[in-house]
């Protein structure tokens, strides 16, 4: 039954009530977290959930759903509060936030299973909010994307980049609500309560911009209701003028508390300062009309993989000059053929990444992003969550940029394949600023991430087929010149491996390469070979997962058990590392301590022992190795 407008009211007064107290209960429980930017927002977020915010809790997976994305990831103890009084989180377990083993982490992550996106990292919720926007256009489903953003992160260049995306897209279909509280970590946001700012900018960008009181909940009713009728082929935002710690008067519009729980004394006048609240409310969320639920097996079933019947692209001949970047950009179409998830993303290089095959074939499916790489991550992350394949590329070096938002995906359980072209001092005269030397450190360091850098046609086709399969943070790294075809097609490749190109019993050395080093290492031989010096000769075209024992067994057949190893990468973090990680463990031991998987939250000595990095680990290492 429809409540009356008076009624109405009051509930949702009630509601917002109830949202700023277990935002203050727990984030009190955990000694830590951010209280005053939940409070700013309940009122925002109460009429979101209460009125319009369409979702499923039995099928959180499902793909009419609508999408709310918490940009301002420090506020998550809101974004639990919301969803235990829709009545999926009990009031009692908010009170584990932030403890090791719950899964209310201090910013949002899967663990929480209501989550859309790791956040937290701010000004990249709005670029995967623009993602998800961009699939329901195109699968035609008909829910809405949410995005709550900060005033604080409006001050990011990605969410600007955002903004043009989804103008230029015609999003309108995805609604972002700035909470504008005025207060950043340590001093005034840019523009403080200035809301027309915001509105102006966003207006410049394409945007319907609407500024209301973000705690007059008549107001924010009213609007949300008219960015729901919106038809105006532009995406909706409302900036909301709103007060940091509202609804407490020692912390209501005061500038020092980011990031201060109340401390348990305080906490009685602060929830006495609230009024009475009714914990019996709860949302009754609206439901999808469509439950039709996506596959578990979605987006890459092994007969849809592509790894059955392997695309005409192998078919080389020994001693063909392909470009590793071309055969990309020809198998990635056909594999297109196969496999209807699997999208591709580029940064307006597709002509030289050779996206643009994947264009031609399947324009539906093709993403331009334009020279705005940190978005193109975020949209990517948005389209993965959604059950699609995206293969992100451009050149090397340009995605080192967007690297806190590749390392955000990966802590939000991602599924996206990168290819970095152009990669190394091997792309010749355009100069240092177009030479990837980086990137593959960067990508090691990605927890169970895989990095390829095969050296000809024959291997990067036959190893494309394997990414569309592998689930996870991928990076494959492509050549800019032309290489000759050095395998047969009938050559297997798979991840995790390598290849041993020539050995001898004579060999005195071992010499480990790949991509473009693997051509100079053969040359290196023939050389070698006119002096009597035989030499042995691996292509590392897997540099993570890397095979250990052949690597092994083959540095230990040399005559002086030595190895060279030559890439076209800075020294430090590249292949010659990955390898010393290996060796170092049968020539001259070795044994590394890091962290070594995504983490979660807790303190300070719980994470270390979590991550096998306090004292007690060191001296259960020190006792291994001395065998005391």
């Amino acid at each position: 039954m429809k409540k009356s407008g008076s009624l109405l009211l009051a509930d949702l007064k009630q509601k917002a009530r109830l949202i700023r107290k277990l935002s203050l209960l727990s984030t009190t429980a955990a000694g830590s977290g951010h209280p005053t930017s939940c409070l700013s927002a309940a009122d925002l977020t109460t009429v979101l959930f209460n009125s319009y915010f369409t979702y499923d809790t039995s099928h959180p997976g499902s793909p009419h759903n609508d999408r709310f994305i918490l940009s301002k990831g420090h506020a998550a103890p809101l974004l639990y509060s919301l969803f235990a009084v829709v009545g999926v989180v009990p009031f009692e377990e908010l009170k584990t936030l932030r403890q090791i083993t719950s899964p209310l982490e201090g910013h949002p992550t899967p663990s929480f299973p209501y989550s859309e996106a790791a956040t937290g990292s701010l000004g990249q919720g709005l670029s995967i909010a623009a993602g998800m926007a961009l699939v329901a256009k195109q699968d035609k489903l008909s829910f809405k994307t949410y995005c709550l953003l900060g005033d604080g992160e409006m001050a990011e260049g990605s969410v600007w980049e955002a903004c043009n995306f989804a103008s230029y897209y015609k999003l309108d279909n995805l609604i972002a609500i700035i909470d504008v509280n005025r207060y950043g970590q340590s001093q005034e946001t840019m523009f403080g309560h200035h809301v027309n700012e915001y509105a102006k900018r966003f207006a410049a960008f394409g945007w319907e911009a609407v500024v209301i009181d973000g705690h007059n909940l008549k107001e924010i009713e009213k609007t949300f209701k008219q960015a729901m009728s919106n038809r105006s082929k532009k995406p909706f935002v409302i900036v909301a003028k709103t007060k940091k710690g509202k609804g407490v008067s020692f912390l209501e519009d005061k500038d020092g508390w980011h990031g201060k729980p109340v401390k348990k004394d305080d906490l009685e006048k602060a929830l006495e300062e609230l009024g009475e609240v009714d914990e019996s409310v709860r949302f009754e969320l609206k439901q999808p009309k469509d439950v039709i639920l996506v596959s578990e097996e979605r987006a890459h079933p092994e007969s849809d993989s592509g790894v059955a019947s392997l695309p005409r692209m192998t078919n080389f001949k020994i001693g063909d000059e392909i470009a590793t970047r071309e055969v990309y950009g020809n198998v990635l179409a056909e594999l297109g053929n196969k496999n209807p998830y699997i999208y591709a993303l580029d940064a307006e290089v597709k002509n030289s990444t050779y996206a643009v095959d994947f264009l031609k074939a399947h324009p539906d499916r093709f993403v331009e992003c334009f020279i705005a790489e940190q978005n193109m991550v975020g949209v990517g992350i948005g389209l993965s969550r959604l059950g699609k394949i995206p293969f992100v590329s451009t050149f090397a070096a340009f995605l080192t940029r967007a690297f806190d938002q590749i390392r955000m995906g990966a802590v939000g359980r991602a599924n996206i394949k990168f290819v970095g072209s152009h990669a190394g001092v091997s792309i010749g005269e355009d100069g240092p600023s177009q030479m990837g030397l980086e990137d593959i450190a960067l990508f090691r360091t990605i927890p169970d991430s895989v990095v390829l850098h095969p050296c000809d046609g024959v291997s990067t086709a036959k190893l494309l087929p394997q990414l569309v399969i592998h689930n996870g943070i991928s990076y494959l790294r492509t050549l800019r010149q032309k290489t000759p075809v050095i395998y047969d097609a009938h050559e297997e490749f798979e991840i995790g491996g390598l290849k041993v190109l020539k050995e001898s019993k004579n060999d005195t050395v071992l010499i480990v390469a790949c991509g473009i080093t693997v051509f100079e290492a053969l040359k290196a031989y023939e050389q070698l070979k006119t002096e009597g010096v035989y030499v042995r000769i691996i292509d590392l075209y897997s540099i993570k997962p890397l095979d250990e024992e052949p690597l092994i067994k083959n540095a230990r057949e040399t005559n002086l058990q030595c190895v060279i190893t030559v890439e076209d990468h800075y020294e430090n973090g590249g292949m010659g590392d990955a390898v010393v990680s290996v060796l170092g463990k049968s020539l001259v031991r070795i044994e590394k301590m890091a962290v070594r998987a995504v983490s979660h939250s807790g303190t300070k000595d719980e994470l270390l022992d979590l991550a096998g990095i306090d004292a007690s680990h060191i001296v259960e290492k020190v006792h291994q190795l001395t065998n005391k």
